[in-house]
């Protein structure tokens, strides 16, 4: 007589799932990390068992994920990651468009431009090609910032609700670096007034010498899938940036799904 129980063995798609789960959990905080880590120092930043945190450490690092330093034993992401975001964006038909069209911008303006998307709850910068200026203004590649800091995140979460945008937006967001605080009726107003604009302009967020000028990029069913933008000195003259802006929305038409 069988007596094995139908649901004998259910348990091992849950723990699949689990190990999924756990792999990515590793992978963003790498992604959020920017750089190598110690796998105990991981386990604990996750508050995962070293033992299983090691298991899959070991398992990523054979597949080519995950590398290992012989210098001090850290671990940070492998050269097949790399393969795989060339892949993205050469088969990403705006990816590839949006490289172009931010180096065609900055190369025409002199200014640094960048292309944005919201990746987990932040803003993160996809491209982006300095200016020519004698001090530029520049920022990394895969940078994630908090939405409420940017022109960009206005902008990226326009058409959302009150409830969505609150909900996506933890308190600390709120917090600019010099330790002013951000209104969220304030900035919740400030996406709806971007939306309205089609453009969005914000002066002295990040740092008190800078402001970001963006413009959105629409997907086939008309909502907001990405931006373009350019990070200029806050000391342009209107007229400048008002000729900048328009140079801006040309580009986002272009990049734009008609």
């Amino acid at each position: 007589m069988d007596t094995t129980s139908p649901l004998a063995g259910t348990d091992a798609p849950q723990r699949r799932e689990r190990s999924v789960d756990r792999i990515l959990q590793i992978l963003e905080f790498l992604h959020g990390h920017g750089e190598a880590i110690r796998i105990g120092a991981l386990a604990k930043a996750l508050n995962a068992p070293r033992s299983s945190t090691y298991t899959l450490v070991n398992d990523l690092t054979q597949a080519g994920l995950l590398e290992i330093s012989p210098e001090d034993s850290r671990i940070f992401f492998g050269k097949r990651m790399y393969l795989y975001g060339l892949n993205y964006i050469r088969e990403n038909s705006l990816a590839k468009r949006a490289r172009l069209e931010v180096d065609r911008l900055a190369k025409e303006t002199g200014e640094t431009s960048e292309f944005c998307m919201l990746q987990s709850g932040r803003y993160t910068i996809m491209h982006m090609r300095p200016g020519n200026r004698p001090f530029r203004i520049s920022s990394a590649v895969g940078l994630q910032i908090p939405i409420p800091w940017t022109a960009s995140g206005r902008l990226l979460l326009a058409g959302r609700s009150r409830v969505e945008i609150e909900e996506l937006i933890a308190e600390e967001d709120l917090t600019l670096p010099d330790g002013r605080r951000i209104d969220i009726d304030e900035f919740i107003d400030a996406v709806g007034k971007a939306r309205a604009d089609g453009y969005c302009l914000t002066r002295g967020l990040v740092d008190a010498v800078t402001q970001c000028l963006a413009a959105p990029i629409y997907g086939v069913d008309g909502n907001i899938e990405a931006t373009i933008c350019l990070v200029l000195p806050v000391d342009l003259s209107e007229h400048q940036t008002d000729a900048l802006r328009e140079r801006l929305l040309q580009s986002s038409r272009a990049l734009s799904s008609r």
